[in-house]
């Protein structure tokens, strides 16, 4: 499925990813362990265990969405189990991650979007969203709320990167 949206000086695509966007996938997220807080992780994976983890939202029949400019990717998204147990379901977690230079352009509005409207089709009840850095990840927590999510909670100084202890904020929308 494509979805075609207007940006400023260019449109961008946003479609389901493949393995032959693993490469691209990889670079985005490394920028986020090695730069950002977003993340908790502060080794970049390599492209093995991307296509690891990619396969592994695949077999659960979920969706891993990208965003595309000009023939390249500049961002990416998916939805995972929340929690193995069976109890847990119907409750995703979302994930997005935008190349650094290409914040503020809505990419991340229109791959979020989408996931949404992707994953109201399931089975799912609710949809969260565990933000690294808490309410400091201004970027995240404001592409939530337009979304509709509302904060559940904040776990207070659960993280340690780059020197310094970090929250992690929950929020939830319903689908």
């Amino acid at each position: 499925m494509e979805l075609t949206m207007s940006l400023p000086h260019s449109a961008a695509v946003v479609r389901d990813a493949t393995t032959a966007d693993i490469d691209a996938i990889t670079l985005i997220y490394a920028w986020h362990v090695l730069h950002g807080c977003g993340s908790f992780e502060e080794t970049p994976p390599d492209a093995a265990e991307m296509s690891a983890r990619y396969e592994k939202v695949c077999s659960f029949d979920l969706p891993w969405l990208v965003a595309e400019l000009d023939g390249q990717v500049v961002g990416y998204c998916y939805a995972t189990q929340y929690r193995p147990r069976p109890a847990y379901r119907f409750t995703i977690e979302d994930s997005v991650y935008i190349a650094a230079e290409m914040g503020g352009r809505g990419i991340g509005s229109a791959l979020l979007s989408a996931l949404i409207a992707r994953c109201q089709q399931g089975p799912f009840r609710q949809m969260l969203a565990i933000i690294g850095n808490g309410e400091r990840n201004a970027g995240s927590l404001n592409l939530h709320k337009k979304l509709g999510f509302e904060v559940a909670g904040n776990f207070r100084a659960v993280g340690f990167k780059h020197g310094e202890w970090r929250d992690t904020l929950l929020m939830q929308r319903a689908l």
